[in-house]
């Protein structure tokens, strides 16, 4: 089976190809915001290096957060499109399950708490393990929460490895809490081709494909412009 994986959930932008289980090519870029401009380059260039041509693809996963609502809705819009025009069916995953699954599958026994940056001073946080079938299982389901409360979700438990750029961000809450274990800069973001590859199993265990019109964000809070409009005074009541 051949599955394109398409990334923009975060800071980080690109695309993955995974062939029966094994991770073909992938090609991603981190900065800048320019998730518009980046996806489409790196899914050319990733079907180009992995030698496999649209028409080829069985499967499409693309993350659905939660992260940058502009970033979400870039990777929703383009995986959506290509289902539409080939045919071919969608797979979604969250940002921070992809996130705890890139860790998992490198060798982590313990917890993963994984946190994504949710800006406007809040962060994104999910609590994931690896059950008996050696798969990712929630723990506790992706919430968003105050920075503050990264230490009640990580204090009592052992083998907790702390990731993603919310908590690079917010590290100051997170070290020295007995049994944490701060994540590398190299795990702030998910990845391509651990996207992919959670798809592709997720697949083979069963799950369901599903076309453009089934397929939704995660977003976890409004988008900033509904929040900046609702906060506004209505007309005339500053009475000036």
């Amino acid at each position: 089976m051949i599955i394109l994986g398409i990334e923009s959930a975060t800071d980080l932008v690109g695309a993955a190809l995974d062939v029966d289980g094994a991770t073909r090519a992938e090609v991603s870029e981190a900065g800048g915001r320019r998730h518009a401009e980046a996806l489409a380059p790196a899914i050319a260039d990733v079907l180009s290096a992995g030698g496999v041509a649209l028409s080829d693809l069985d499967a499409i996963a693309v993350d659905l957060g939660p992260g940058l609502f502009t970033g979400l809705r870039v990777g929703l819009a383009t995986a959506k499109g290509l289902s539409q025009a080939l045919g071919t069916g969608l797979l979604g995953c969250t940002s921070l399950e992809a996130l705890a699954c890139g860790a998992l599958d490198e060798g982590w026994s313990g917890t993963v708490l994984a946190v994504v940056d949710a800006r406007r001073g809040e962060v994104f946080v999910g609590r994931y393990g690896r059950d008996a079938t050696n798969g990712t299982v929630e723990l506790v389901a992706p919430a968003r929460h105050r920075p503050e409360e990264l230490s009640s979700l990580a204090t009592g438990l052992s083998g907790v490895l702390a990731l993603g750029d919310g908590a690079l961000r917010y590290r100051d809450l997170l070290e020295g809490i007995d049994g944490v274990t701060m994540g590398e800069s190299t795990r702030a973001h998910p990845s391509p081709a651990t996207l992919a590859s959670l798809a592709a199993r997720r697949i083979a265990a069963g799950a369901r494909l599903v076309g453009p019109a089934e397929l939704g964000a995660m977003y976890l809070r409004d988008a900033d412009a509904r929040i900046n409009w609702v906060r506004r005074d209505p007309v005339g009541a500053s009475g000036a």
